[in-house]
């Protein structure tokens, strides 16, 4: 998550901003807002986005959950996921998406965070939840 010498909360931040992170660029998503313990990703899906059945690929939501996340760490802290749970209450071939992350509980190890994604009409399409692990002194170098 963080450049070797650069601190993880600036080098985050400032590549989630400027949307200069690579999945975001694969995928097309764009970080909106990354505020402490809450991040709004959107994205334009459409048929680039398809799993096998043809449908949305849930990966939007990992990603605000990731962002908001992320922007509680201390500048010597990494993460990773360790659960990750999504319900899809809708299916999407196509529409403007709106996943808001937010942290419900940071640990000292631990955190859980929730994101609802919303489609153009403000309709519920999925809500996920992610657990993820604080990575402090060797477990957070090179990430």
């Amino acid at each position: 998550m963080s450049t070797p010498g650069i601190p993880v909360e600036s080098d985050f931040r400032t590549r989630a901003k400027t949307n200069d992170v690579p999945i975001a660029r694969l995928i097309g998503f764009e970080a909106k807002e990354i505020a402490e313990g809450r991040a709004t990703v959107t994205l334009s899906a459409g048929p680039q986005h398809a799993n096998p059945m043809g449908t949305l690929h849930g990966g939007i939501a990992d990603a605000a959950m990731g962002m908001a996340f992320a922007s509680t760490l201390a500048p010597k802290e990494s993460f990773t996921t360790v659960e990750l749970k999504i319900n899809f209450f809708r299916p999407v071939w196509e529409a403007h998406l709106k996943a808001e992350g937010r942290v419900v509980r940071r640990g000292q190890s631990l955190g859980y965070i929730e994101c609802e994604i919303t489609d153009e009409r403000g309709r519920l399409v999925a809500k996920a939840a992610s657990t993820c692990l604080v990575l402090r002194g060797e477990d957070a170098k090179g990430r």
